[in-house]
C-alpha cells in the first residue's frame, strides 16, 4: 500500500515522455538527438525505426551516457557495463522510441511548438542564466558549445518535449478514481496494528571456528563481482586561466579614450522618481491629464481608472533605463518635465503613456582622476577575458587541426598533472595517500566516458575563471581486487554469515514456541543465549507513509500478517533475525476524514494518470509503426557493456 503511493509519477517512461530527459540532458551535458529523416539520427547503424525515421546507435549511446550520468548522482562508482546489465540500455531505448512515436503522431494531428514557445523554454533553463540571474544568450551559446551541441539540436529537443506535454498532460489530467475505490484504501491508511518485535542478533552468538581457506576461496569466487574494482581512467590535464595570462596594464591614452566613450556613465546626469500610467487610447490619456491638471492627485486619478499604486510606481530610474523599459520618446518627455510636472500623452507599444515627475535627483560628474583606477581595473578584466577566450579558441582550433595533447601543452607552455587510475568521483582505489584536486570531479564529468583514442578537450572550471586541457591517457578495465587484499574482509563476512545462520536457528525455534502458545518474552528468555527482550510495536499505515523515510522491515512485515501470526525476518547485512508477532488489527474508517479521502484520491489519480500516459504512448507507437532490430541492439549492448561508450 505504502510503496504503491510512492510510485506516483515515478514511471521511467512517463518521466522521459514529459520532458525530464531534456532537463537531464542539460544538467549532465550529454549531447542530444540528431535530425530526422531516412538516415539513422545520431549516426551509427539503425537499431530501431519509428515511422519513416531510423533511430541510430549514436543517439542511443549518447542517451545511455546521460542516463548513466544521472544514475551516478546516486552511485558515483557505477560504470556503463553495470548500467547496461541492470536494464539501463533497454530503458533508454524504450523512452526514446516512445517519445519519437508520440511526437510523430502529434504532428500528424496538427500539434506544433512555436518558435516563441521554444524561446521561452530556453530562457527558463537556469544553466543559461548570466551573472544577473537572467537569461543570457552568450552564456547559452557557451554552455551548449561546451556540451558539444548546436542550437538547432537544442531547439528540436525542446520542441519535441513541448509537443508531448501538449498531448500527455491532458491525458493524465483526465484520470479520476471513484470513491468506491478510494475510501477503502484511505481506510487502510488508518488501520492500526500492534504486536511484539524481538531480535536475535548475530553478535550475541558464541564464536565458532574461523573460516577455512577453502571457504574463503569459495566465497571470493562466488562473490567476485562484489570485489571487482570498477573501470578507472588515468587523466592528464593542464590548467590555465586568468592567472596564467595577465595582460599589460592600460596606458593613460587608453583610459582617457574609455572615459570619453562612456561619458554618459561618468558625466553629469540625473535620476528621477516617476509615476506612470498607460491608457489604451489618446482620448483616455488626454482626459486623464486634464483631470490631474484640474487638481486630482495622480494616484487618485489612476485608482479611479482601475490602477493600483503598485501598477503606476516606477520609482527612482535613470533616463537610459526608462528608455529601455518604455521607449526613447517616453524617456525624453519624462526627463524634460520639471519636478512635480506631468507629461503630455506619449504613444508607446502598449498604449499612451502619461508620466508624473515626483522628484529629480542630480548626479554630479565624476572626474577622470577619480575613476582612473576603476576604469583601469575594468580594462584589465576585459583584456583578460578577451585573451583567455582567444587562447581557448586557439587551443580548440589546434586540436581540430590534429594537434595532440602534448603538442598543445608544449606550444602553450602548460604544466601537466597526471592522476592515478581514478573512478568517476575522483577516488583512486589502491593509490595510498591519493587526494583528488578540487577541480578533478568537474573534469571527470566528460572524461569518465572518454577513451584513450579520443581527442583532448578544453573544460570550463567554475564561471570561466579557469580552464583545463583534458586527455584520457589510459582506461583500466574493471578487475577483481586480489584475494590477499580483500581476505580480511571476506573472513569477517563469513564469520557474520555463520553467526547469522546460528541466530536464524534460534529465531525459528523461538517463533515455533510462540506459535505453540508460549508468550514471546518467555520464549526469548528461554532461548539459551542472552538476548534483548522483545519490544512492543504499534503503528498505522498513514504514520509510516508520512514519516518520509524507509519503513523498518519488521514494522512493514506487521502489515502483511494476520492477527496472532508469528514470523521470522532477516536483519540487514547478516546482523541477525527478527521475530515478529502481530497481536491486534484495528480497522480504520476514512469516511469521517474527507481531507484524507481527497489526498488518497489525488495520489491514485497520479498513478492512474501515469497508466493512461503509458497506454496512450503504446497506442501512438502502434499507429505510427515501430520496429526494432534486435541484433543491432544486441551489438550495441555488447559494445557498451564492454566499456566502449565513446560517442561517435
Amino acid at each position: 500500500m505504502i510503496s504503491f503511493f510512492r510510485k506516483a509519477l515515478s514511471s521511467w517512461l512517463v518521466l522521459g515522455l514529459l520532458g525530464l530527459v531534456m532537463i537531464a540532458f542539460i544538467i549532465t551535458g550529454v549531447a542530444g538527438p540528431g535530425g530526422a529523416g531516412g538516415t539513422p539520427s545520431g549516426g551509427g547503424e539503425s537499431i530501431a525505426k519509428v515511422g519513416k525515421e531510423s533511430i541510430g546507435a549514436g543517439d542511443i549511446r549518447r542517451r545511455a551516457q546521460s542516463g548513466l550520468a544521472q544514475a551516478r548522482q546516486q552511485n558515483p562508482t557505477l560504470d556503463m557495463a553495470t548500467f547496461v546489465n541492470a536494464g539501463g540500455l533497454d530503458q533508454t531505448i524504450g523512452q526514446y522510441v516512445a517519445a519519437r512515436a508520440l511526437e510523430f503522431w502529434a504532428r500528424a494531428q496538427g500539434l506544433t511548438a512555436s518558435t516563441k514557445l521554444v524561446d521561452g523554454e530556453i530562457a527558463s533553463i537556469a544553466a543559461f542564466n548570466g551573472p544577473t540571474g537572467k537569461f543570457d544568450p552568450d552564456v547559452m551559446r557557451q554552455v551548449i558549445a561546451q556540451q558539444r551541441l548546436t542550437e538547432p539540436m537544442l531547439r528540436e529537443e525542446l520542441a519535441g518535449d513541448a509537443i508531448r506535454r501538449q498531448l500527455l498532460i491532458p491525458v493524465a489530467g483526465a484520470a479520476r478514481v471513484p470513491a468506491g475505490i478510494v475510501v477503502p484504501y484511505a481506510s487502510l491508511l488508518l488501520e492500526a496494528r500492534t504486536g511484539l518485535i524481538g531480535i536475535v542478533p548475530s553478535e550475541a552468538m558464541p564464536a565458532g571456528p574461523p573460516p577455512t581457506e577453502a571457504e574463503v576461496n569459495a566465497f571470493y569466487t562466488k562473490n567476485i563481482a562484489r570485489f571487482t574494482i570498477p573501470e578507472r581512467r588515468v587523466i592528464r590535464y593542464a590548467l590555465f586561466g586568468r592567472d596564467t595570462a595577465p595582460p599589460a596594464a592600460p596606458g593613460d591614452a587608453e583610459i582617457a579614450a574609455f572615459y570619453k566613450a562612456n561619458a554618459a556613465t561618468y558625466g553629469a546626469r540625473e535620476t528621477r522618481t516617476l509615476q506612470q500610467i498607460i491608457l489604451p487610447d489618446q482620448a483616455a490619456a488626454n482626459a486623464f491629464v486634464a483631470k490631474v491638471r484640474g487638481g486630482t492627485a495622480f494616484v487618485a486619478a489612476a485608482q479611479a481608472a482601475g490602477f493600483t499604486p503598485a501598477d503606476i510606481t516606477l520609482g527612482e530610474i535613470g533616463r537610459d533605463a526608462l528608455a529601455k523599459a518604455t521607449s526613447a520618446a517616453v524617456a525624453t518627455a519624462a526627463f524634460a518635465a520639471p519636478a512635480g510636472g506631468l507629461t503630455a500623452p506619449v504613444k508607446g507599444d502598449l498604449g499612451w503613456h502619461v508620466v508624473k515627475v515626483e522628484a529629480v535627483k542630480p548626479v554630479a560628474a565624476r572626474l577622470l582622476e577619480s575613476v582612473r583606477g576603476e576604469i583601469a581595473a575594468g580594462l584589465v578584466r576585459q583584456k583578460t577575458d578577451e585573451a583567455l577566450a582567444n587562447r581557448v579558441a586557439a587551443i580548440e582550433d589546434a586540436i581540430a587541426d590534429g594537434s595532440s595533447f602534448d603538442d598543445v601543452v608544449k606550444s602553450e607552455k602548460l604544466t601537466v598533472q597526471t592522476t592515478p587510475p581514478v573512478l568517476p568521483d575522483g577516488s583512486a582505489p589502491g593509490a595510498a595517500g591519493w587526494r583528488p584536486a578540487p577541480e578533478l570531479p568537474l573534469l571527470l564529468r566528460h572524461a569518465s566516458e572518454a577513451t584513450a583514442d579520443d581527442d583532448p578537450v578544453v573544460e570550463t572550471i567554475g564561471k570561466g575563471e579557469r580552464y583545463a586541457l583534458v586527455k584520457v591517457s589510459q582506461v583500466v578495465s574493471a578487475t577483481p581486487a586480489p584475494l590477499a587484499q580483500v581476505r580480511a574482509g571476506i573472513v569477517e563476512q563469513l564469520t557474520r554469515v555463520k553467526a547469522s545462520a546460528r541466530a536464524k536457528a534460534i529465531a525459528e525455534a523461538i517463533a515455533a514456541k510462540v506459535k505453540a502458545g508460549v508468550a514471546m518474552p518467555a520464549a526469548f528468555a528461554a532461548a539459551g543465549v542472552r538476548l534483548p527482550a522483545p519490544q512492543r510495536a504499534a503503528a498505522r499505515q498513514i504514520d509510516l507513509a508520512q514519516a518520509n523515510r524507509e519503513v523498518p522491515p519488521p514494522l512493514a512485515l506487521m502489515f502483511n500478517m494476520a492477527p496472532g501470526d508469528t514470523r521470522v525476518l532477516a536483519a540487514p547485512q547478516n546482523g541477525g533475525w527478527f521475530v515478529v508477532n502481530l497481536a491486534t488489527v484495528v480497522p480504520g474508517d476514512a469516511r469521517r476524514q474527507p481531507g484524507l479521502i481527497e489526498s488518497t484520491r489525488t495520489q491514485f489519480n497520479r498513478v492512474l494518470g501515469d497508466e493512461y500516459i503509458e497506454q496512450f504512448a503504446n497506442a501512438a507507437a502502434k499507429q505510427v509503426g515501430v520496429t526494432r532490430d534486435d541484433k543491432a541492439i544486441a551489438r550495441l549492448r555488447a559494445e557498451l557493456a564492454g566499456g566502449g561508450a565513446a560517442a561517435e
